[in-house]
């Protein structure tokens, strides 16, 4: 029997964030420690205030600073002149994912070697929007959770559960184990997405851009799912799919909860 690992990966080392979104919403979060939020000096708006009021009530210093600083310490100029200096976020591990379940059956989202921050942010924005459980990424050849995927995500990454594992296929592997049913989404699909049901315990698994899944990510997926194209490009930008994927997802489960509220006739 696989013995369950620890329910939480922890690491300590401080990192930026930087987006009045982003810095807000891990502050609401509550998942890290603060070193300080930096302001830019010249920000007197009333989303800034409450930002302001909101680290004062948790106990945040807040810094006014030079927008040059901010520059400099965020390493980037598309910071809106919000920066916070933090702990790294906590990884979850795959065992958490599948126990805090939001419904009735899982529902995981596993990138397979994501490289683009702003992809994998929007990924993470859309994953919690259709109500998914959690989202797995690979240690390795793939991009973790940076300031900018955190500011991509809208700080959705805050408040969802994300698993970081060694190996993908893997890990598909575990989750067989656990009853759930992994769909891989390819160009190469035979079945469209939309004929699929999606009322069972499920992790919807997309390839990186561009590439594709693994070949042993694509054989370890129980099905295979493809996006009917009906202009000349052969396929959608990864987080454009994985978002239509997911909202099928969530809009079948969401038809099935509507009919069990839904009165009888008299």
């Amino acid at each position: 029997m696989r013995k369950a690992a620890c329910p939480v990966v922890h690491c300590y080392s401080m990192v930026v964030l930087f987006g009045i979104h982003a810095v807000s919403e891990a502050l609401k979060s509550g998942a890290r420690s603060f070193d300080y939020v930096g302001i830019a000096r010249e920000r007197h708006d009333q989303r800034v205030q409450r930002l302001i009021d909101d680290c004062r009530t948790s106990g945040v210093q807040v810094r006014f600073l030079p927008r040059e600083e901010l520059d400099r310490t965020a390493n980037t100029n598309t910071h809106q002149g919000v920066i916070a200096v933090t702990s790294s976020k906590q990884y979850a591990d795959v065992d958490t994912l599948l126990d805090q379940r939001h419904s009735e059956y899982s529902f995981l989202v596993v990138l397979d070697g994501i490289e683009d921050p702003h992809n994998l942010g929007a990924l993470i924005r859309t994953a919690d929007g259709a109500g998914a459980d959690g989202v797995i990424i690979p240690e390795r050849r793939a991009v973790g959770l940076t300031g900018t995927v955190v500011k991509a995500s809208a700080g959705a990454s805050e408040h969802l559960a994300i698993a970081r594992v060694t190996n993908i296929s893997r890990t598909l592997e575990e989750l067989k184990d656990r009853n759930v049913w992994t769909v891989g989404l390819d160009e190469r699909g035979t079945q469209s997405y939309d004929e699929l049901d999606y009322k069972m315990h499920c992790a919807i698994v997309l390839g990186a851009e561009g590439k594709g899944l693994h070949d042993l990510v694509r054989k370890r997926c129980d099905f295979l799912v493809s996006i009917p194209m009906l202009g000349q490009v052969a396929s959608l930008n990864v987080s454009v799919a994985g978002a239509v994927v997911m909202y099928e997802v969530a809009r079948q489960r969401r038809a099935v909860q509507n009919l069990g509220k839904a009165k009888p006739s008299k």
